[in-house]
């Protein structure tokens, strides 16, 4: 599978992400083009890391598959094939669309990031720590690093175009999005989230947080898009090496992140881009982990 930093396809692009181009079909489909692009601390990498885009897609397209009984969702095919039989003018660009592009139906989005946390890492962690509370939220005393909540907790976030979303309390998304809307969307995230965290735990992966986004239809339906629960959008943990009280080793871009942390401490990068250049074996450790995460999931090994 060809390398990817950005694609040039004939169609109208819309948008290009830190990862993701986003190309308009026609006025009811989208394509989405996950490419091989990197970020860490909000900086684009100038490297790719091999298979990371098909990595993402085809991750996203497993569990689409898996929730069909439990939420609609955007996702037409991610199969090549099917994708050039219905736009023809991609047909000599299969190559370059092969494993890493989504057919989507379009949905107008939801202007906030429906995370939830079955474990309190990251931020929350850094929140909890600070002040017991999670996005403005009280919680117990005691809890530790890592440590599994005994409820999942909805935690929404603003979707930042640039830099790190925001958490917000659940009162806030009422009043953006009304209280209706706010309760069928926490709804649609337990659901999802519960489902997903039991199929991961069962092949040996903790997810223990992740983030989905919701759009509506043209004719007026709630539908699960984006990608979902990816490296990218969650925390990977391996189940037989989770310990409380301690940060976990993760499915993602750990490797990336801690060679970055050791240039920055070293004071050879005050990072903002541009960042250092990556050495061939962190670019191919970083590869690995994501291909690892798909692999223990499906339990099927993504094709190079």
């Amino acid at each position: 599978m060809r390398l990817m930093t950005e694609s040039e396809l004939p169609l109208r692009r819309l948008a290009r992400g830190k990862v993701r181009d986003v190309y308009e079909v026609d006025a009811d489909r989208l394509l989405l083009v996950a490419s091989d692009r990197v970020s860490a601390y909000d900086v684009v990498m100038a490297e790719p890391i091999p298979m990371k885009g098909a990595v993402l897609t085809q991750t996203s397209a497993w569990w689409f598959r898996q929730m069909g009984d439990l939420v609609a969702h955007h996702m037409i095919s991610a199969d090549a094939g099917e994708i050039v039989k219905v736009v023809p003018a991609l047909a000599r660009h299969r190559a370059d669309i092969a494993g890493r592009a989504m057919l989507c139906r379009r949905a107008t989005v939801f202007p906030i990031e429906c995370v939830i946390r079955g474990y309190l890492s990251g931020s929350a962690w850094r929140e909890y720590k600070a002040s017991r509370t999670l996005a403005g939220e009280k919680m117990p005393e005691g809890l530790s690093e890592s440590c599994r909540l005994d409820h999942p907790i909805f935690s929404p976030a603003t979707k930042a175009e640039s830099g790190h979303d925001e958490n917000i309390t659940i009162g806030r998304m009422r009043e953006v999005l009304g209280a209706e809307l706010t309760a069928e969307l926490e709804r649609l995230t337990r659901l999802v989230y519960g489902r997903g965290r039991d199929v991961a735990l069962k092949n040996g992966i903790i997810i223990a947080d992740t983030k989905f986004e919701f759009g509506r239809t043209a004719d007026g339906k709630i539908i699960l898009i984006d990608e979902v629960m990816t490296p990218d959008s969650s925390r990977f943990w391996p189940a037989d090496r989770y310990q409380p009280g301690r940060p976990q080793e993760s499915f993602d871009k750990q490797p990336l992140r801690d060679w970055l942390d050791v240039e920055r401490h070293a004071g050879r990068w005050n990072g903002d881009a541009p960042a250092p250049k990556l050495p061939p074996e962190v670019v191919k450790a970083t590869s690995e982990r994501y291909r690892e995460a798909y692999r223990r999931l499906t339990g099927t090994a993504l094709a190079a």
